[in-house]
């Protein structure tokens, strides 16, 4: 009966990661967008350009970096609710380590919640999957524009 509970909260936590993730990427989009359509309009030098994208790409390091944060937290807190760890601190350190699929701080969920840490890590992957390719997608984005600016 207790592996089926594993299984409920870790997809649960799963889908509730993965609509967190993916807002808050929409969200980052919609920005993006306007970003770009501002430089569209007005007549950036070729370094100008480059800084702007390098702080873009910054910027959205950081909010990718909330947001596994915010996940991570969120885990964290089922971890501590279901009585799979002790206090707080070791909950918040495991989530991080499970997620980032790392696994050295020698934390361990009680027994029977073993399945449920495994599946923080696909969780992980899948979040940093999908970040990856969010920053790729962006860089590809502006490219063409920096290209275009270079060559005038």
């Amino acid at each position: 009966m207790l592996d089926s509970w594993n299984w409920t909260w870790g997809l649960c936590l799963i889908v509730l990661t993965t609509a967190i993730h993916s807002l808050g990427i929409v969200l980052m989009s919609i920005l993006g967008l306007r970003i770009r359509a501002g430089l569209k309009r007005r007549r950036v030098a070729f370094w100008q350009g480059v800084a702007i994208l390098t702080g873009l790409i910054a910027a959205i390091g950081l909010s990718l970096a909330v947001l596994h944060g915010i996940e991570a937290a969120l885990w964290a807190a089922a971890y501590l609710g279901l009585g799979a760890l002790d206090n707080a601190a070791e909950a918040m350190l495991f989530s991080i380590d499970s997620m980032t699929t790392r696994g050295a701080s020698g934390l361990a969920l009680h027994q029977h919640w073993h399945v449920m840490g495994a599946l923080e890590a696909v969780a992980g992957m899948l979040m940093f999957g999908i970040s990856t390719a969010y920053v790729f997608a962006v860089m590809q984005l502006y490219w063409p524009m920096l290209q275009a600016i270079r060559q005038h």
